[in-house]
């Protein structure tokens, strides 16, 4: 199997760096007590930046390996020290790189130096300390990092040239560029030699300027006919074209007039190509009847306002005058272009919908909620940590998600989505968790709203306790069994008690209506009657 040697379409998957999760530390010193909270924060993961580089004429080293990574952050500690940054992956691409995702493309990198964020790294999370407030004076937990983005993306080769080249195959493209440039591409006697573009610098005088040559075209080229319209994205950008016409075809039923007609048709298929100047180089007028030929169309392609130059390549005829009129169409357009400084593009997701912070819908799972926020806090969220998850309850109450849910008719109980419905994070809805104003109390990690047991939970803690006592020929559901109608005995007979004040009830004799009366007063005082 070959190894290709120029690759200029590939698929690449590119995974920013993860951020490191914050730490949760007291500081500890002799004769310091209560020193208070010093977990450091995480360190921000490393971002995955494309960046053209002159020296880059081909994407195959992404060909070989497609899948790139970079390093994460460091993880927060104690003593106030953070975790360090992660390095940030710079990818080079050549001049020219058209970036897609999803078919669309999200950015053109032309320019030596231009840079493109093509995935952001991970927020790294807060320590401890970075979350100490009034209200919680020593938190006993700190957010993790959020993940770094991840992309699959397309990176398409526009080659920058000044010059394009087009003809039909062994209409000696590649031998003219050899002829006026040090580049060396494959030259033979048979049709589509060149298979990949090939590209060779000119000197004209005091102008420098690039050609590039690309594989033939053929009538049918739109269809997929030969090697198809492929490699004409390699002349999008070039400020003209030059037709090669060969003058002593071999092949029956050809004309250096028809040839042109067939090569602008392509072109006008390809579509994007019409505003190009063009030039016509009628080659190998050397051989027997080509300056013949030469002359009788010359006059006819004039009349389309093209130049026209009957060429060599072999002998090097015309190419001098050839090269300056190439020279010349480029210092004009040149001086039409304006001059453009490399910049450092970052991509961020597009805002959806109206602008709001965070949208509630109802589902057949329940209430989804979604939003660039709330999704974020959940990423950040240890959910190992009840102090975590009391603190993203206020986040999110502070947010309004409480009161949309109310207002939209979510019951307690209700299940609540939050995040892509591939990975959601599923809660029961139990409005009223926000702790207000109020200075958190508790052991560190622990959140009192949440030590309300739930029924069940209860219910299973005793049927534990139960189980090490019961019989030899009893299981799980007899235990069960027999604790249910324990309860159920234990409530009736709680609502059958009179009810009363406290402290214990009196009866006193010879009360002809025989009615309690509480407290022990009452004793004293019979025994004052008696007395």
């Amino acid at each position: 199997m070959a190894v290709p040697t120029f690759v200029d379409q590939v698929t690449l998957y590119v995974s920013a760096g993860r951020g490191g999760n914050g730490v949760a530390s007291v500081h500890r010193e002799k004769f310091k007590p209560l020193g208070g909270p010093d977990g450091g924060n995480g360190g921000p993961g490393g971002s995955i930046i494309l960046r053209v580089d002159p020296d880059v004429t081909t994407l195959i080293d992404y060909h070989h390996k497609a899948k790139r990574q970079a390093t994460h952050g460091g993880h927060g500690a104690g003593d106030h020290k953070n975790g360090g940054h992660g390095e940030d992956l710079v990818l080079p691409v050549p001049d020219g790189t058209v970036v897609t995702e999803g078919g669309e493309v999200i950015a053109d990198l032309v320019g030596a130096g231009t840079e493109m964020v093509i995935a952001q790294g991970g927020r790294g999370g807060l320590g401890n300390a970075a979350l100490a407030s009034a209200k919680r004076k020593a938190p006993g937990f700190a957010l993790l990092g959020e993940p770094g983005e991840e992309r699959t993306i397309g990176l398409e080769l526009k080659v920058v040239a000044d010059i394009g080249l087009v003809g039909f195959p062994s209409a000696g493209k590649s031998s003219l560029i050899a002829a006026i440039s040090r580049a060396r591409p494959k030259i033979a006697d048979y049709p589509f030699t060149t298979l990949v573009p090939n590209l060779g610098v000119v000197k004209a005088g005091d102008t420098v300027f690039t050609v590039a040559d690309v594989p033939g075209l053929i009538e049918g080229a739109s269809e997929g006919r030969g090697l198809g319209h492929d490699f004409l994205r390699h002349i999008e950008r070039c400020a003209a074209l030059l037709h090669v016409i060969d003058l002593a075809t071999l092949e029956p039923g050809r004309n250096p007039v028809e040839d042109l007609d067939i090569m602008e048709s392509e072109l006008a298929k390809y579509g994007g190509l019409e505003d190009r100047p063009r030039l016509v180089a009628l080659n190998k007028a050397d051989l027997p009847d080509g300056r013949d030929m030469a002359e009788i169309v010359r006059e006819e392609i004039a009349q389309r306002g093209w130049p026209v130059f009957a060429i060599s390549a072999m002998s090097h005829e015309g190419l001098k005058e050839l090269t300056f009129a190439m020279a010349a169409l480029v210092t004009k357009a040149r001086s039409e272009r304006v001059v453009e400084q490399a910049e450092r593009i970052i991509i961020r997701p597009t805002p959806k919908g109206s602008g709001e912070e965070f949208t509630i819908t109802e589902t057949g799972e329940g209430w989804r909620v979604r939003g660039v926020k709330p999704e974020r806090w959940i990423k950040q969220t240890d959910f190992s940590n009840e102090e975590a998850v009391g603190f993203l309850a206020d986040r999110l109450n502070r947010l309004g998600v409480e009161t949309k849910l109310i207002e939209l008719g979510a019951r307690e109980g209700d299940p609540v989505l939050i995040g892509h419905p591939d990975n959601a994070v599923v809660f029961d809805f139990k409005p009223g968790l926000d702790a207000g104003g109020a200075e958190m109390l508790g052991r560190r990690g622990e959140d009192e709203r949440f030590r309300e047991e739930r029924p069940a939970a209860g219910r299973r803690r005793a049927i534990d306790e139960r189980m090490p006592e019961r019989g030899e020929t009893e299981t799980r559901a007899d235990v069960a069994r027999r604790f249910d109608q324990e309860s159920r005995f234990d409530e009736d007979w709680t609502d059958a008690q009179p009810e009363h004040s406290d402290g214990p009830v009196v009866y006193t004799i010879g009360d002809p209506g025989n009615e309690p009366e509480d407290g022990p007063e009452n004793e004293s005082g019979n025994e004052d009657d008696e007395s």
